[in-house]
């Protein structure tokens, strides 16, 4: 069975108004596999076969199941979550080239990539041997990266808005484990536990003291 993304995103709503009225569209109850173009459902689930290359694929309740080593240049839900199989990529370019996640969490595995940043608001986001080409961002949700896993664009942990003052939580935890690379600032506006691997790689960090570690993974 293929290893997978799931991630719940918010930025249908904002994305669904600009899918062109001639490409596919997923019927409003019905699971569907995506064709060329763009596929856009209501309460089914979008499969997009292995070795796929589609465009941007979303629903509003339903799921996004990613096959191996295919490609899509946006993948949106804002209550079901998204499956992205080994090697698939996924250059979500409709926000500033970013994927923004609500409620869900966001898993990569096996060499995933992201053309652009991943942002979270309660979301928890856990990586291991993936590549994102900008930023990772959360607000409320933790963060754990493993194995050859290489961020380009540092990581912010933001301050909670007012917006979103009932979803405050604990602070987050932030792991960032051995053989990790993180370009880029590390900042944090908020409260956070880091811990940081004595063989990791990272940037300077603003807002937080790493606690450092020395086996695979934290105490505790």
């Amino acid at each position: 069975m293929s290893r997978y993304i799931s991630v719940a995103l918010l930025a249908l709503l904002g994305a669904a108004g600009c899918v062109n009225a001639a490409n596919s569209s997923a019927a409003a109850h019905d699971d569907v596999t995506a064709s060329d173009g763009d596929t856009q459902g209501v309460n089914g689930s979008i499969h997009v076969p292995d070795g796929a290359k589609r465009g941007a694929v979303s629903t509003v309740n339903g799921s996004v199941h990613i096959g191996d080593a295919a490609s899509v240049s946006a993948a949106h839900t804002v209550n079901g979550n998204i499956e992205v199989g080994a090697h698939a990529t996924a250059d979500s370019a409709h926000v500033n080239a970013a994927i923004t996640t609500v409620n869900g969490s966001l898993t990569l595995h096996d060499g995933s990539q992201v053309g652009g940043s991943v942002r979270s608001v309660n979301g928890t986001i856990a990586l291991t041997a993936a590549q994102v080409a900008g930023a990772l961002e959360t607000m409320n949700g933790d963060i754990s990266l493993h194995g050859a896993t290489h961020i380009d664009g540092g990581i912010l942990v933001r301050k909670p808005t007012s917006s979103f003052i009932n979803w405050e939580r604990s602070a987050p935890r932030v792991v960032i484990g051995p053989g990790v690379s993180v370009a880029g600032d590390l900042r944090f506006e908020r409260q956070v536990r880091l811990y940081v691997s004595e063989r990791a790689t990272i940037g300077p960090v603003t807002g937080a003291t790493p606690i450092r570690f020395s086996g695979e993974d934290p105490p505790g």
